[in-house]
């Protein structure tokens, strides 16, 4: 009787652990983001590179658009972006120029943007000027607890255009 009592008590234990570490109801959650065009102060940004979502593992769907600020940054903003949620889910620029798979992903050289910060809704991910943007040429969503690819945005090159803050 004692014996089954610890072992019930090591199993509650080891299932709240595994509970905490993985964090599977981020499987089931949604996280809605709604995030501005940055204010640029009524000056002109460029359009750089855009390209539309192909899910891999999970359904993903939406525009990843490369925009050139005023001030010499640059911003991968989400449009009408929709994935799943997931532990440890990452912003990535691929050293690709596409992933189907996540093996593509591994093998690739990467830039990490960060953590994603929803899985629906427009979202903006700035990084500098220096990114050799003929050398990145692909955006993955990738879970890094698991390894794998949620999906991918192919980036093209725009027509050298301009637009106002009103990027949507």
């Amino acid at each position: 009787m004692k014996k089954r009592k610890i072992a019930i008590s090591v199993l509650v234990t080891a299932l709240l652990i595994a509970w905490y570490a993985f964090r599977p109801e981020r499987l089931f959650i949604n996280r809605n983001v709604n995030e501005q065009f940055p204010q640029n102060g009524g000056a002109l940004s460029q359009t750089l590179l855009s390209g539309r979502f192909h899910s891999v593992v999970h359904p993903t769907e939406g525009t990843a658009t490369i925009y050139q600020m005023s001030d010499g940054s640059r911003m991968l903003r989400f449009t009408n972006f929709r994935t799943s949620n997931g532990p440890n889910v990452h912003i990535y620029l691929l050293g690709a120029d596409d992933a189907t798979d996540s093996s593509s992903v591994r093998s690739a050289r990467f830039i990490d943007l960060g953590p994603m910060k929803g899985n629906i809704g427009d979202q903006n991910y700035s990084f500098g000027p220096d990114v050799d943007l003929s050398q990145y040429r692909a955006v993955s969503v990738w879970c890094e607890r698991f390894s794998v690819n949620f999906g991918t945005a192919p980036l093209m090159l725009n027509q050298a255009r301009s637009s106002s803050s009103s990027h949507e």
